[in-house]
């Protein structure tokens, strides 16, 4: 078994809260990759009202515009390798898909059969550049973040697997923690992990401070600076 500096309790804990406030803890734990590390475009959330994901990346590279060029069967053979390669894992997983088509989205890989699929298979849902459809059919809790809705399968094939992938702006490799909701997604560094926590109640205590002051009647400029000096001070 692979050897983490965090368990299956620290990524389900992460799902308490929205991608932003993993990025604002971030922004303290890791200064260094504040602008970078995250989703730069907008996605279309399968389930708005679904929780946030956070599990380890599954990585892959599909195209739709047109056949593979292999045969029934090879396609069938890299599809099945694709999946061996989704549930050999030991803590729940995401996928990350990037679709390398010119126009992504042609061809949804994502829809009611693969949903089930990879459900069944550890994985709490997708991040992906590409499409997907069957929106009434898709397995319950199974969270698809991408690039757009789309009815047809086109000639989707998986082209590669396991290997670093570039979704929306996000750069993402294998084993990857990768946290996700409607807002998009960002990948938090292993050892940043157990520090998000304390990072994030820090963050809403200060936040708190102003957000109370700026609810008040009295509320004005002044009362915004004593609460911005007041947030400061807090450790």
């Amino acid at each position: 078994m692979t050897e983490r500096p965090f368990t299956r309790a620290d990524l389900d804990l992460l799902r308490r809260w929205d991608t932003p406030s993993i990025c604002n803890a971030l922004e303290l734990v890791a200064p260094a990759r504040r602008g970078r590390g995250f989703t730069l475009k907008p996605f279309t959330a399968a389930d708005p009202s679904l929780p946030p994901l956070c599990g380890l990346a599954r990585t892959g590279q599909i195209r739709a515009a047109a056949p593979s060029g292999r045969t029934r069967e090879q396609d069938r053979d890299a599809r099945i390798g694709w999946y061996d390669y989704v549930a050999d894992a030991d803590l729940p997983t995401i996928v990350v898909i990037e679709d390398l088509d010119e126009t992504p989205g042609i061809g949804a890989f994502w829809g009611e059969v693969n949903s089930a699929i990879h459900k069944g298979l550890g994985c709490q849902g997708c991040v992906t550049s590409g499409s997907f459809r069957d929106l009434d059919m898709l397995a319950p809790g199974f969270q698809i973040i991408g690039g757009m809705v789309n009815p047809s399968h086109a000639h989707v094939h998986m082209v590669d697997f396991g290997r670093d992938v570039l979704v929306h702006g996000m750069p993402c490799m294998h084993d990857d923690v990768v946290h996700a909701d409607r807002h998009g997604a960002v990948v938090i560094p292993a050892e940043c992990v157990r520090q998000l926590p304390e990072a994030i109640d820090l963050v809403a205590r200060r936040e708190a401070v102003i957000l109370e002051m700026a609810k008040r009647d009295d509320f004005d400029i002044h009362k915004l600076k004593e609460a911005l000096s007041r947030a400061d001070e807090i450790h």
